[in-house]
């Protein structure tokens, strides 16, 4: 994540001490009454007695709700005075059902009545999520939604998660998609450029991806809603609303209907489609500081201060949430859980993880899998920045063994295979630079213990942090920072394409044959640049969109993905799910050669057919010859080539492995 347009670090901590939060006001809010949202009773309700709105605000002198017939520019037609209850809250009744009405909260703190606010709970809202909605959410739900159910995974490993942004994915013109930029894209089926090539969701299906990994999609502060042909991108990471789905994606923004059911229709699209959806989740900071929503209920409890009262600044976006606190951990939860139930959302990504300390990620974990067992989670495990939580607390990738259930993003096979993020010209292993091959292992093996891995020699991490390869999520390039083509571009200046296209091919082949679960970015598939632009949050779409008549003129390399993504779901062997199998079927050759890794997969491991699969990476500038002994060996991927069905048939001895390539063989 990238919104306020740095380059984020991965920080597990700094050296500087933090400043202490000020113990007076952590007294205080350890002092304030709290009230679990399990009944998803705040902050408005319908029954057939009318609406009754509840909010949390403790310290509010006193509290109003506003009702309003339109979303926004009109006069409220009814005020109620809201009175003191249980937990903190405050409540008001209407004895009427309130559909169709729009309605806001105010409250009067430290004497001065505060601006108007939909509440932290709202879950539709018209423009610009300014008022929030009162819908029955029934009439939203599409044909067969109660039937509706995600693909069946039976682990993390299993899955391949495709990432990408609503306004990416359709937006240019060889798309051939109608709705651009809008949850209705991923409905439309038959969609093609002009010479013929699938786009959109087909496309998606043509790859053989089980899940997308959409950019946020709850309601964010960076484009107006009221003025959508100004055409103003960004990748949502600014959040406002965050139980309300983004009104720009929807073909109308002011009817708070629209967007709830236009959102479940792709959904339901994606499912019919066997994809599952994994949802954006930015809950470790607010768009804004002082007006944000959770500011204008309950002033300063939701947010992490330094001692002179000034926000911490984690997210390096203005500010950090304070997920330690009752309250707050509660709306995390609920939260996720609102959405996999209400959207039948199949996975989270958790932004900034490890702003969010360990007990509430874990409570996130249990909640969610008694809802789905296949839901999906994972996080970055750094922050942006320091804060006031106990490095100890946080969720980071160095305490995901304490987080079952959960994964973490890979920073150690990403800047190994393709060099280091924050250095353009950087190259890594798959691009020649020697002296990789252990972080290349370590990758390999899922971040866990292996008796043949010595993570002293680690170049981002020095032990191995991860206890299953579920908790590993593995990839070389995502939205933020310069995406696979660019960075090949930087860091290959005297290259020919044809090479880049080459070191991509190897790139992507260690990551979906390492274990762990795989991850790639829109557009990998058909070579997508971004013109070197590596923090393209707020680029217009000439820079985001996918032109999508890449894929024919790179077919072969779009091959290339499916048919690795097919090699993959085709062996277990390369989706083991704990780390003593890994340590049992994975042995390593002693190459003692710079730019190679070579290493077998035995025992028909994970009930594998083959009894062995050889893999070699070669990523110097010279062939690499070794011998293999004798047996009916079947070759995979040779030399930029690859087919799950079999190359070419092999029986043994000498060798050769041609620069920059992956040799993967069967017996």
């Amino acid at each position: 994540m990238a919104f306020c347009g740095l380059n984020l670090l991965n920080l597990s901590a700094v050296s500087a001490a933090p400043a202490a939060p000020n113990a007076t006001d952590e007294a205080r809010y350890a002092a304030m009454p709290t009230y679990s949202n399990k009944n998803n009773d705040l902050e408005m309700t319908v029954d057939n007695n009318g609406t009754h709105f509840r909010l949390w605000s403790p310290e509010a002198e006193n509290a109003q709700v506003l009702i309003y017939t339109s979303d926004r520019n009109s006069a409220p037609v009814d005020t109620i005075d809201m009175v003191r209850s249980s937990g903190g809250t405050l409540t008001a009744d209407s004895p009427k059902q309130l559909y169709g009405h729009f309605y806001t909260f105010r409250i009067k703190h430290n004497g001065k009545w505060l601006a108007e606010t939909p509440g932290v709970w709202a879950k539709a809202t018209g423009t610009n999520g300014e008022r929030a909605a009162i819908i029955d959410f029934r009439l939203t739900d599409p044909i067969g939604w109660n039937d509706d159910k995600g693909p069946k995974l039976e682990n993390y490993t299993d899955a391949v998660v495709y990432e990408m942004h609503h306004r990416d994915m359709s937006m240019h013109p060889s798309s051939g998609i109608v709705h651009k930029g809008k949850f209705l894209a991923l409905t439309e089926h038959g969609t093609t450029t002009e010479s013929g090539t699938s786009t959109g969701i087909d496309h998606l299906k043509e790859l053989g991806i089980t899940h997308v990994h959409i950019l946020p999609s709850f309601d964010y502060n960076s484009v107006d809603e009221s003025n959508l042909p100004a055409n103003k991108y960004n990748w949502g990471y600014d959040p406002v609303n965050y139980n309300t789905p983004e009104g720009s994606y929807s073909t109308d923004p002011a009817n708070p209907m629209a967007r709830v059911a236009e959102m479940k229709r792709m959904i339901k699209a994606l499912h019919d489609a066997g994809i599952g959806v994994i949802m954006d989740v930015v809950y470790n900071h607010t768009a804004t500081n002082d007006d944000s929503n959770f500011s204008l209920t309950a002033p300063g409890y939701y947010y992490r201060h330094r001692a002179d009262r000034s926000y911490s600044d984690a997210s390096a976006c203005g500010n950090e949430t304070a997920s330690e606190r009752e309250q707050m951990r509660d709306f995390i939860v609920n939260s996720v859980k609102y959405w996999a139930n209400e959207y039948h959302i199949d996975g989270f990504r958790f932004d900034l993880m490890a702003i969010h300390d360990i007990e509430t990620m874990n409570i996130v974990a249990e909640e969610l899998h008694k809802i789905n067992p296949n839901i999906i989670i994972y996080g970055e495990g750094w922050t942006a920045g320091d804060s006031p939580l106990p490095v100890g607390q946080r969720a980071l990738k160095e305490n995901v063994a304490k987080m079952d259930g959960i994964a973490v993003f890979s920073d150690d096979i990403r800047d190994a295979v393709k060099g280091h993020f924050s250095d353009a010209a950087d190259r890594g292993f798959a691009t020649g630079k020697p002296g990789l091959e252990e972080t290349i292992k370590i990758g390999i093996v899922a971040s866990t213990a292996h008796p043949q891995v010595d993570y002293s020699k680690g170049n981002n991490s020095k032990f191995a942090y991860a206890s299953s390869p579920e908790q590993i999520i593995n990839y070389v390039s995502c939205h933020d920072d310069l995406c696979l083509t660019d960075k090949l571009a930087a860091s290959m200046p005297n290259s020919t394409e044809a090479e880049r296209i080459r070191a991509a091919k190897l790139a992507q082949t260690i990551v979906f044959t390492s274990q762990g679960t795989p991850f790639i970015t829109a557009g990998e598939e058909v070579f997508r640049s971004k013109q070197g632009v590596h923090n393209s949050y707020c680029s217009p779409d000439s820079i985001n969109a996918i032109d999508w008549t890449l894929k024919s003129k790179n077919a072969e390399l779009f091959d290339y993905y499916r048919n690795l993504i097919a090699l993959r779901k085709s062996h277990p062997a390369f989706r083991m799910t704990s780390a003593e199998d890994i340590a049992k079927n994975i042995r390593f050759d002693n190459t003692n050669i710079q730019n190679v890794v070579s290493y077998s997969i035995l025992n028909n491991a994970n009930g594998d057919s083959s009894k062995e699969i050889k893999v070699i990476f070669n990523g110097g500038d010279k062939p690499y010859t070794t011998r293999l002994k004798k047996g009916n060996w079947k070759i995979l991927a040779e030399d930029g080539n690859i087919d799950p069905e079999g190359l070419r048939d092999f029986n043994g001895g000498s060798i050769s492995i041609p620069p920059c390539s992956a040799l993967i063989l069967t017996r």
